[in-house]
């Protein structure tokens, strides 16, 4: 996490923490140093004045203040994943158990259907043709009524 600026902290060492330097040269950098006499990201200039070093903590604090927001919304963001993750997790194992007892019913209903399949092979094994006759037989009296019927109307 991170670490806060002690008050007996010099400036030059807090502009090492936050990566900045406290001297100008050349180009400069995108964040000057408090007391440097250019405006900082905040839109505040120092000025040079005598109030740089409370200025100076003021920038560090914001600067600190920032990162603990970034730091909480990331946390959050974070925990917002975990719990998906945790979600997601339990939905799958949810899924593979339903998915378990629907093969076993399958199996089961496999096994009843080849049980009566072989007996019905066995029953018309043993009855010969003689069942096949008994459908005609069945079909033509049916056949028969249905003409009868349609005649009669």
């Amino acid at each position: 996490m991170s670490q806060r600026v002690s008050s007996n902290t010099s400036l030059r060492d807090r502009s090492a923490l936050l990566g900045t330097s406290s001297h100008t040269s050349g180009g400069g950098s995108a964040i000057t140093p408090p007391g440097s006499g250019r405006s900082t990201p905040f839109g505040h200039n120092s000025g040079g004045g005598g109030g740089g070093a409370s200025f100076g903590h003021r920038y560090a604090d914001d600067l600190e203040g920032q990162n603990d927001e970034a730091l909480e919304g990331l946390s959050a963001k974070v925990k917002l994943l975990k719990d998906i993750t945790v979600g997601i997790g339990n939905e799958v194992r949810e899924s593979a158990k339903q998915l378990g007892q629907m093969n076993d019913t399958f199996a089961e209903t496999g096994g009843i259907l080849s049980g009566t399949f072989r007996r019905m092979n066995n029953m018309s094994s043993k009855q010969g043709c003689r069942w096949l006759w008994y459908i005609v037989f069945l079909i033509v009296v049916f056949w028969f009524f249905i003409v009868t019927w349609w005649f009669r109307r």
